[in-house]
């Protein structure tokens, strides 16, 4: 027996994330709420819990290391048993692109991270409640034809017990449509509604070749802000405020739509031209300038505007919702509060990030990168004290690939812990190899750690293995970490800092000075050495004051016992005012430039006396 999906105790819901905090956070959520819980904190774990016993919804992110959601949700599709259940995708991926694709593999909605807990709440009722809709209906419609068959001989009081059942039925099915195809807080048509009426006006420029239509797609960019300061309730008002707005900009033939979170989407439904277009987006955009007067508060918000004007070229509704989201994220990027027009390049440069991470995904699991070594030189006695791993992608098309062209991409896709993780291993076997074979002075390596990796919550775990495996004494490892990681999660950096310390692990501001002004985690947190980034060197004489900089800041090293590194070491006359100025070790081309491993073995040999005094 199916249990009746409005008493929430009986709603079992499944989480799937990689990341404990949001399962955390969503169980605790939803458990509030009366529903039962379960996690799965991978695709695999999710495909079990789902065989064990059949939830009511699933909760499911995007991209996850084993099996991203796509996939899961493809299999669970393609089950008869399964198929049914509602699935909401949770994903940090807010390129249109991505959402076309989780609707197309069958998901019921799609959620932007960071989430908004009222949302959540407010979409997981939604789907329920289409859920429970639909089993009424299909309940009612059973009980329906069972009664005709027994009551053939009773049709006159049959009849009107029938025709009650039939307006119920009707009157379910119109409450289920209205659920289908409108958002619950604003009541403007939704995602849905919205493709439908789009196809209607392509149907339509097909039959007649002068017809035209232009789609706006709207991104409210400072939304997030109005939600964590002054509270969902009033950034739902704010919502409605921007569609009352907004409606009331547009035309009674024109459609506006709300696809969830801060986005909207405007059918222009009638023959317009570009000029006409970008002067509505203008006149959005003016209005929103104006500060909503809310119950308790004034705000001020602002919005990005994609804008594409739809012809015969295009063939799928999904293709024009695409194009204007890519739009918007070019107009985004290019300052807010602006509004871009698609054009064909926008899409060829979507198409070459996705063919990126494809090549990306492919290179982690075939291992095609490489690491290079630039030597650190001790210049109290002119010896290579050490060197930085660096990554280099080879690809098997382009050749060397260097950091600045992916490094982006595996952050946002979660592959920079994979490919953190073979970087710190492979380091590690190759110091551990110079030091076995060079008994005079110890070799050390520096490994840079993203965000990311620090944030895992095996990290140490990984790292005391990874020492193991590689024989590598820990003193001889230095992790490098930027200070942004350090002032965006500070505790949780100072936690692992400190572990790391009680290992001997020696730890690396890098790029130090091109971040934030404070400089009071230097006092609180475990920090060996200070790596003063390239530009301040380089322009230490074009620049006076940035002289002065590099002085302070290694004497505010030293005062705090720690070494410091010159990085963009290239002149000998930079290399003499660094002496001046008592820095102890430097990086740079005047050295050499980053090498593979056996020309690095061979630095070591012949690199000695040959930095001048």
């Amino acid at each position: 027996m199916t249990p009746h999906l409005t008493e929430s105790k009986s709603i079992d819901i499944l989480i799937v994330d990689d990341t404990p905090a949001n399962l955390r956070i969503l169980s605790s959520l939803l458990q509030k709420e009366g529903y039962s819980v379960r996690q799965a904190i991978s695709g695999t774990v999710a495909l079990n819990a789902v065989a064990a016993m059949l939830p009511n919804l699933i909760l499911l992110d995007i991209m996850m290391p084993d099996m991203d959601g796509y996939e899961v949700c493809q299999i669970l599709k393609q089950n008869p048993q399964t198929a049914d259940i509602p699935i909401i995708f949770l994903s940090a991926l807010d390129e249109g692109i991505n959402k076309a694709r989780a609707f197309h593999v069958g998901g019921a909605d799609y959620i932007t991270k960071p989430f908004y807990l009222e949302e959540v709440l407010a979409r997981v009722h939604n789907q329920l409640a289409l859920r429970h809709a639909e089993l009424r209906n299909l309940e009612l419609q059973n009980q329906l034809e069972e009664r005709v068959r027994v009551r053939t001989q009773q049709l006159e009081a049959a009849n009107v017990e029938l025709q009650n059942e039939i307006q119920e039925r009707r009157q379910l099915e119109t409450q289920l449509l209205r659920m289908a195809l409108h958002d619950g807080l604003t009541g403007l048509p939704n995602r849905r509604l919205f493709l439908e009426r789009l196809q209607q006006a392509l149907d339509r420029v097909h039959t007649h070749v002068h017809e035209t239509f232009a789609v706006l797609f709207l991104d409210c960019d400072r939304f997030k802000l109005v939600n964590d300061s002054l509270g969902h309730l009033v950034g739902d008002e704010l919502l409605m405020a921007i569609a009352r707005c907004l409606h009331n900009l547009l035309e009674p033939e024109d459609l506006l739509a709300r696809f969830g979170g801060d986005e909207f989407a405007i059918l222009v439904n009638r023959s317009t031209t570009l000029a006409h277009i970008t002067q509505l987006a203008d006149r959005i955009l003016e209005a929103l300038t104006t500060p909503f007067h809310l119950n308790r508060y004034e705000v001020f918000i602002n919005a990005s505007i994609g804008i594409v004007l739809g012809d015969r070229h295009y063939n799928a509704p999904d293709h024009i919702l695409r194009d204007a989201d890519t739009a918007m994220y070019r107009a985004k990027a290019s300052g807010r509060g602006q509004s871009k027009v698609f054009d064909p390049a926008m899409h060829q440069s979507v198409m070459q990030i996705l063919r990126l991470e494809t090549d990306l995904r492919r290179a982690v699991q075939q291992q095609e990168f490489i690491l290079h070594y630039q030597p650190i030189v001790d210049l109290r006695d002119n010896q290579i004290t050490g060197f930085e791993a660096l990554l280099r992608w080879q690809h098997p098309e382009r050749g060397i690939v260097f950091p600045g062209e992916f490094v982006a991409i595996a952050e946002e896709t979660g592959l920079i812990t994979p490919i953190g993780q073979w970087v710190l291993r492979e380091a590690c076997q190759q110091a551990s190899l110079w030091n076995r074979t060079r008994g005079d002075r110890p070799i050390s390596i520096s490994v840079n750690l993203s965000a990311r990796q620090l944030a895992q919550p095996n990290f140490i775990e990984q790292v005391d293995l990874i020492l193991t495996e590689t024989q590598l004494d820990p003193q001889h490892l230095k992790l490098e970490i930027t200070e942004s990681v350090i002032i965006e999660s500070a505790q949780a950096a100072a936690d692992i800092l400190l572990q790391l310390q009680k290992r001997h692990i020696c730890i690396c501001i890098d790029d130090f000075g091109t971040g934030y002004s404070s400089l009071s985690y230097l006092h609180s947190l475990p920090i060996n050495t200070l790596k003063i980034e390239r530009s301040f060197i380089q322009s230490m004489y074009s620049h006076g004051d940035q002289k002065e900089m590099v002085s302070i800041m290694i004497q505010l090293a030293h005062t705090m016992g720690m070494d410091v590194v010159a990085e963009g070491v290239e002149t000998q006359e930079q290399l003499n005012k660094l002496r001046h100025l008592n820095c102890e070790l430097v990086q740079g081309y005047l050295f050499s430039r980053p090498v593979d491993a056996g020309q690095a073995g061979l630095l070591i040999q012949e690199l000695h006396a040959s930095v001048s005094l």
